[in-house]
Parts: structure tokens; sequence; C-alpha cells
């Protein structure tokens, strides 16, 4: 099989794939994917529904750690932010300031680690929440660029997508159907970092 490539992705209910039917979401599309092409993936999904950046932070660590042992080649893609930029009980569930340092620390930790990859967080069925969220991802991409970690904005795209909005029309308003994961799916395909990141043309 070759090289032994094993990936943790590492988020909220987007990395988990809630609302798909097939139960791949976009992190079970792309390894999918790469597992067709010959790579030698071992992939774990450590997506869970509702955590913010606060909670990511307090367990990322612990739940790579035994995942990917010494000896492998280690990778970890991570993407968070909707819940951060959630409001709840009349405030944003976590600052922009506090989302963007627990997003400095964890990258800043993780990539002397491992090779890092980060996903921003998609638009949804709400448009004064995606107004947080774009700016979140602003700060994210600011964070990436500072830290020299590869950030891909799909926030933008898909906010301009029929595809990406059907499929929320198909979903719950905030997680898509399946047609939406893969829209996720393609889209980081494309993306130039993704390719080198796996000597693809």
């Amino acid at each position: 099989m070759g090289q032994d490539i094993r990936i943790c992705f590492v988020g909220d209910s987007f990395i988990n794939g809630v609302g798909d039917r097939t139960c791949l979401g976009w992190t079970g599309r792309l390894c999918q994917d790469l597992a067709d092409r010959g790579l030698g993936i071992t992939y774990y999904n450590l997506g869970v529904r509702r955590e913010t950046s606060v909670d990511i932070r307090g367990r990322w660590e612990i739940e790579t750690t035994s995942r990917l042992p010494k000896g492998c080649d280690n990778r970890i893609v991570f993407s968070f932010g909707t819940n951060d930029t959630t409001w709840e009980n009349g405030q944003q569930r976590v600052s922009e300031q506090d989302s963007l340092k627990h997003c400095r620390q964890m990258l800043n930790l993780v990539s002397q680690q491992f090779s890092t990859l980060m996903i921003s967080p998609p638009p949804i069925a709400d448009a004064q929440q995606n107004a947080r969220t774009k700016q979140l991802c602003e700060g994210f991409l600011r964070v990436c660029r500072e830290l020299e970690i590869p950030f891909l904005d799909i926030f933008t795209p898909l906010s301009q997508s029929t595809v990406w909005q059907a499929a929320l029309e198909g979903g719950d308003g905030a997680h898509p159907s399946a047609e939406g994961y893969a829209e996720i799916a393609r889209l980081i395909q494309s993306w130039a970092s993704w390719k080198t990141w796996f000597n693809m043309p």
C-alpha cells in the first residue's frame, strides 16, 4: 500500500458531516478519493457537534496523540468557527478576539509537530451570523498567514454557490444535505495546497 498516511480532521459538526445521508461528509469524500488514487490513508473524523474553539482547544491534543504515532506520515486538518459566532443567551458564544487567540495557540503548537492545513467555516442560512463568520474567517486567514499554515476560504465561494444554497434548504438551515458536503470536497480537491500535500498534479 506504500506510505502510511494518517490524517486527523478536527472540528465541529461540519467536520462530522451532520445531515449527510451518506455519512461521508466532506472529509470522507476527500479520503475516499485519496484511497481511490492508491494512497494508504488512515483517516480519523474528530468532529463534535456544537463545539467551539474553546472546546476544540481543550481536546485536540489528547485525541490526536494516540492516532498519530511516530513513524507515520501524520497530518492534521482543522475547521471550526460557526459555533463561535452563534448568538446564544444574548451574546456571541465566543468573542472574535478569543476565537483568534484559541486558533493561534492551537495552530502554533500543532504545526510544530505535524503537517497542518486549515479550512474556513461555511456559511449557513442566517445572514446576521454569516456576517460575523465572514469577519472571523478574515481573522483566521491572518493568523494562518502569520504562522505560514495553508488556509482555504470556502465561505466566499459557498456563499455564491447555488448548489450550496439548495443543500442548505434540503438540510436544517445550518447543515447541508449530502450535495453540500460534496461541494465542499470539490473546493478542497481543487485547492493547490491540498494537491501539493499529496503530490497531485
